[in-house]
């Protein structure tokens, strides 16, 4: 069944009863992706007792992220190579994925993605923003994560069948920015660098992961939580906008948080006032202080 997925792209997410009612519809994966920090094996005990059912568990260490070194932060981006067998085995399809493989019939409209979690999207942001990186357009976020689901809907800890999916990544390397390159555009006219931590946290009186406190010189505090609502519900269209009103009009706007993960939650809301070409510093704060 062809469904039309343009309200939902447009919006950047969905709602437990449009998702409810399409878990059974072939173009739709859904991607579970709760973590904690502070308890990194979490998101998977959590996973394994009761999820949305069909939805498959991406972990942020382990899929979402790529092995941590000296630098490049706490969460390097993951191997594109690894990523992409792991969206295939979920069923996922792109767009041209007939294109290029000449053996692949019939695939209809590309797959539409939807991640959750319950972190007010600090994980499925990173998961929504890798796939746009790969060049995957058509994934969304579940409004209100899974306790507004759980609390209206079935929930079942059936792990589903791997899929094979036909998924080919397109990785858009202009989204993103290393530290010489954030160190030689930062201060440009034109050029804003947002922090996405909380406030304390970018002033230098909080540190409670990386070694050393405070933030790039030169960035402005957008924290992160103000995305969303305390339960988890994106704020309005009107009410990103004028959260981001005052960058509208710059000529580029450079993203980061600790390690490049929440950071993916502001990018997310750029998109949905329209900001579309924000960049993401992915080794973020854990990045820069390994070289102070």
């Amino acid at each position: 069944m062809d469904i039309d997925h343009r309200d939902q792209l447009v919006s950047g997410v969905v709602s437990a009863e449009w998702l409810y009612e399409h878990l059974d519809d072939p173009q739709v994966a859904i991607a579970d992706c709760r973590f904690s920090l502070a308890d990194p094996e979490l998101g998977q005990r959590q996973y394994q007792e009761s999820h949305i059912p069909g939805a498959y568990y991406f972990d942020l260490n382990r899929d979402l992220s790529g092995p941590v070194g000296q630098h490049g932060g706490r969460h390097p981006l993951p191997d594109v190579g690894t990523l992409t067998e792991k969206l295939r085995a979920i069923g996922v399809h792109s767009s041209n994925s007939s294109l290029e493989n000449p053996d692949l019939e019939n695939l209809g409209e590309p797959t539409l993605v939807v991640a959750y979690d319950n972190s007010r999207f600090a994980f499925a942001a990173r998961f929504w923003w890798l796939l746009r990186y790969l060049g995957h357009e058509h994934v969304v976020i579940l409004e209100g994560g899974f306790s507004n689901w759980q609390a209206n809907y079935p929930v079942s800890n059936a792990i589903p069948e791997p899929k094979v999916g036909s998924f080919v990544p397109h990785v858009q390397g202009d989204r993103i920015l290393d530290i010489e390159a954030v160190k030689s555009r930062k201060d440009r006219p034109g050029v804003v660098l947002v922090d996405s931590r909380e406030g304390d946290r970018y002033r230098g009186e909080r540190e409670p992961i990386d070694p050393i406190a405070g933030h790039i010189p030169g960035a402005v505090n957008y924290p992160w939580q103000m995305v969303t609502t305390s339960e988890g519900q994106v704020r309005s269209l009107a009410e990103q906008q004028q959260h981001w009103a005052e960058l509208a009009h710059v000529e580029e706007i450079i993203v980061y948080c600790g390690s490049g993960v929440t950071a993916c939650v502001n990018l997310f809301s750029l998109e949905m006032a329209g900001i579309r070409d924000a960049k993401l510093y992915p080794g973020s704060w854990s990045d820069w202080c390994s070289y102070l």
